[in-house]
C-alpha cells in the first residue's frame, strides 16, 4: 500500500564485530556498493543517508564506532520489505552473524512522515530508542506490528 500523503522512514543499527577495515569484515564491505546501488534502483525507494562516498559507513551516529547506522525513506512498507527480505540484500542478511553481533535490543524502527520530509539522525535515534523503551506505537514500530496510520505522531502528543 502506497500513501499519497506520507512516506515510510526506517532506521537500522548493527553492532559490527570489528572495524570495517578489519579483514574479518572484508566480505561485507565488498558487497556495500552493490547493495546500495540495488536500494537506489528498487521500486519504492526514495532516499538514504549517505556521504559523498555513496554510503553511510563513516557517519558516527553513536559514540560506539562499531555501530553501523542506516537511515532511509520508502514509498511503502511493502517496497521496503521487498528490498530487505526478497532481494540480494536478503541474501547478505542470511550471513549477518559473520559480521554483526546479535542484539538483545530492537535495532530497526519504522515511522511515517509527510511526503518530502527527510528524517534527521537525531530523529531516527529518538524513534529507535522510543521503540526499545515502549514497544510498537504509531510513533515508532516494527515490521511485526506495523501501523498503517499515516498521521505523523510526536512524543509531545502524549504517547
Amino acid at each position: 500500500m502506497t500513501s499519497k500523503s506520507h512516506h515510510l522512514c526506517q532506521v537500522n543499527i548493527s553492532y559490527m564485530i570489528a572495524q570495517l577495515s578489519n579483514p574479518i569484515m572484508a566480505e561485507f564491505v565488498a558487497q556495500l556498493d552493490s547493495i546500495n546501488k540495488l536500494a537506489d534502483s528498487t521500486p519504492g525507494f526514495i532516499w538514504r543517508l549517505q556521504t559523498e562516498e555513496g554510503n553511510a559507513t563513516s557517519i558516527d551516529a553513536y559514540d560506539d564506532k562499531l555501530i553501523l547506522f542506516n537511515l532511509s525513506v520508502w514509498e511503502s512498507i511493502d517496497a521496503l520489505k521487498k528490498f530487505v527480505y526478497r532481494s540480494q540484500h536478503g541474501q547478505v542478511m542470511r550471513y549477518r552473524e559473520k559480521w554483526f553481533h546479535k542484539s538483545e535490543r530492537v535495532n530497526t524502527a519504522l515511522w511515517w512522515v509527510p511526503r518530502g520530509n527527510i528524517p534527521t539522525i537525531d530523529e531516527a535515534k529518538k524513534r529507535l530508542q522510543h521503540l526499545n523503551d515502549y514497544g510498537d506505537s504509531p510513533y515508532a514500530f516494527s515490521f511485526k506490528n506495523k501501523f498503517l496510520t499515516k498521521e505523523p505522531i510526536s512524543i509531545a502528543s502524549g504517547i
